[in-house]
């Protein structure tokens, strides 16, 4: 039941949509199209099926830290370096929303048997017009399946990102991000950690220049401050879970 805000001062750090008229959309609708999505069948089957492949040619080791969500985490390609030496294993797909990943959880969570799960979804449920209420709920499944399953697995929600790409519906991210938030606080095993710091500047406008030419994706610089805000809490979490 913890949350983690952090100290801005602090941190010297460079740092899922509306009407179908509009530009902001439009550049997501067009990002997801570019994504490979299987013509047929359910959403990203080719992105799971690459994932249970690589899997059975080299299994991660059970136990360990599983990231998943979105395209956030799928283009965080530094991932695994920068969490060194924590076991991490990234398993975001790109332009997911929270009911995709929970709809591949028997697939890409439960057997890995994670004992910390850090979670990033909710921007494209946001970009194709669902509201916040859509993303806590289906957030709050996900906890509550692997409550049932893994019982002693944390679970940390990273807060959805205040992108330029959005900058309409911010309302929208801070309203899922609060109401998650306040539900970690009370839920045992479960955290939150903002990270939107890392990309305001000190009025509460975007730091552009960490964004890609969509306003959307990030570029490096962004997930390295995302890392001096992740891993120091990360690492505390590990330690604990690794003692029990």
């Amino acid at each position: 039941m913890k949350f983690y805000l952090p100290n801005v001062l602090g941190l010297l750090v460079i740092s899922c949509g509306f009407l179908a008229i509009s530009p902001a959309y439009a550049a997501e609708e067009n990002q997801q199209k570019s994504e490979k999505v299987a013509p047929k069948g359910p959403r990203f089957e080719s992105e799971i099926q690459a994932f249970i492949a690589k899997d059975k040619v080299n299994p991660p080791a059970q136990g360990k830290i599983l990231f998943i969500g979105s395209s956030i985490f799928r283009k965080w390609t530094t991932l695994t370096e920068q969490m060194s030496p924590l076991p991490v294993y990234n398993r975001g797909f790109g332009g997911s929303r929270t009911q995709d990943v929970l709809f591949r959880m028997d697939q890409i969570v439960f057997p890995y048997n994670p004992k910390i799960i850090v979670y990033y979804c909710g921007s494209n449920d946001i970009n194709a017009n669902l509201k916040p209420e859509a993303i806590v709920a289906n957030f709050l499944k996900f906890s509550e399946r692997v409550a049932n399953k893994l019982p002693k697995t944390k679970i940390i929600y990273i807060s959805i990102n205040k992108a330029p790409q959005k900058k309409d519906r911010w309302d929208w991210v801070e309203d899922a991000n609060n109401k998650i938030k306040k539900y970690c606080e009370t839920t045992p095993l479960r955290s939150f950690i903002d990270v939107n710091p890392v990309l305001l500047n000190a009025d509460g406008s975007s730091k552009e220049e960490l964004f890609v030419t969509d306003k959307l994706h990030l570029k490096q610089p962004a997930y390295d401050g995302f890392t001096k805000i992740i891993k120091p809490i990360l690492t505390r979490e590990w330690e604990d879970v690794s003692t029990q």
